[in-house]
């Protein structure tokens, strides 16, 4: 994987020297010849580390990592102060910032190479053991946010695909929920949020969405729509989860009508692929995000399933990709490229390998997920 690093200095030459050795050793170096031109590359990419001059006209370096602290999007990256100014009271007053090193000028470029990737190799395998921990914790607990697999299901066929971003845990969940022979709920949802806050709450959200689609339905109520109304009015009731929004895709199986129940909170239009006219529609929901008023305004969509027919459904992460000028988003664009996989006989496999592929993971922005509902022939 490429390393990324924001280079900040006044000193046009050093920032040539140092790029120009980095990028020999996988970097992709930008660079900066002032902190508020630093700030502008920060908002349109963020680096998986920083290396800053400490003196530097209108704004020095001690400044420009007040203002990353300051910044929940970059108090977290990695900071490294590059200067000539390497007395012991300056050092102290760098680290005392969490800046994570303090390298000197002096220092043979080919080291100052090495120190960084030594700093980041240290990071990847710190972050791997947390991963490895609470993973290890969250299966304990049997706390899942995805499935191990999908249940089998009499005439359909149900896939599904999911990623996270550079390894991070993000708030994505997927569930099926089997509530008789001839009934089987899909959810997929998405947490605002990014990393381990959002994974966090995935699992709160995925608990009042279980209890409440198997309490509706012991009382009689299938309806997609109205267990979403229900599902909303409890996030919003609750103290702590009515401040953290959700999208959320509802869909519910019925297998003896062939049809499938939809209904959405916030989330990306499904698409439903027609085996018969070999057409693409875009079925978008009306209903708002979980948690911003009691009334969601959640209505519901009939799709009729042919044998053939597929129906996908999707969270952000999916639209997001990284173009010439940074993060974009454009559902247009994959919808474009999802249609010419589907109605094929290996549909699952075909995306798998075109969208969730090692090569692609560069170009992954966010956790995402993709869940396939099939109708067999």
């Amino acid at each position: 994987m490429v390393k990324k690093i924001l280079l900040v200095d006044d000193d046009r030459f050093m920032l040539q020297l140092i790029c120009r050795a980095l990028g020999t050793k996988g970097f992709s170096c930008r660079t900066a010849k002032s902190v508020k031109e630093a700030l502008g590359l920060l908002f349109e990419e963020i680096p998986d580390i920083v290396l800053s001059d400490y003196s530097m006209p209108e704004i020095d370096g001690f400044e420009f990592r007040r203002v990353l602290l300051r910044d929940k999007r970059y108090r977290n990256i990695p900071f490294v102060f590059y200067t000539s100014f390497a007395d012991e009271n300056t050092m102290r007053q760098g680290l005392e910032m969490q800046a994570v090193d303090y390298i000197d000028k002096s220092t043979p470029v080919h080291l100052v190479v090495s120190k960084l990737n030594n700093i980041l190799d240290t990071i990847r395998k710190q972050h791997e053991k947390s991963l490895f921990e609470i993973g290890a914790a969250a299966e304990a607990l049997n706390l899942r946010s995805v499935p191990v697999s999908a249940p089998k299901v009499e005439d359909f066929k149900l896939q599904f695909l999911y990623q996270t971003y550079n390894h991070f845990p993000g708030g994505d969940f997927i569930d099926f929920i089997k509530t008789d022979e001839n009934t089987t709920f899909v959810v997929l949802g998405d947490v605002m949020g990014k990393k381990w806050g959002a994974w966090f709450f995935s699992f709160n959200f995925l608990s009042y969405i279980r209890s409440a689609i198997r309490l509706c339905v012991f009382d009689g109520i299938s309806s997609p729509a109205s267990i979403l109304n229900k599902i909303n009015r409890i996030v919003c009731l609750d103290p702590v989860l009515g401040d953290v929004l959700s999208t959320l895709t509802l869909m519910m199986i019925d297998r003896s009508a062939s049809q499938v129940s939809y209904a959405g909170a916030g989330d990306l239009p499904v698409i439903h692929y027609s085996r018969s006219s070999g057409e693409v529609a875009c079925i978008r929901s009306k209903g708002l995000l979980l948690g911003i008023y009691e009334d969601g305004l959640y209505q519901e969509d009939i799709i009729n399933m042919a044998p053939g027919d597929q129906v996908i459904a999707i969270t952000d992460g999916m639209i997001d990709f990284v173009g010439e000028n940074g993060k974009t988003s454009d559902y247009t664009i994959f919808v474009n490229k999802l249609s010419l996989l589907l109605g094929q006989d290996e549909t699952y496999k075909k995306i798998k390998s075109e969208m969730f592929s090692e090569s692609t993971e560069e170009s992954v922005v966010d956790d995402r997920s993709l869940v396939i509902i099939e109708k067999e022939l």
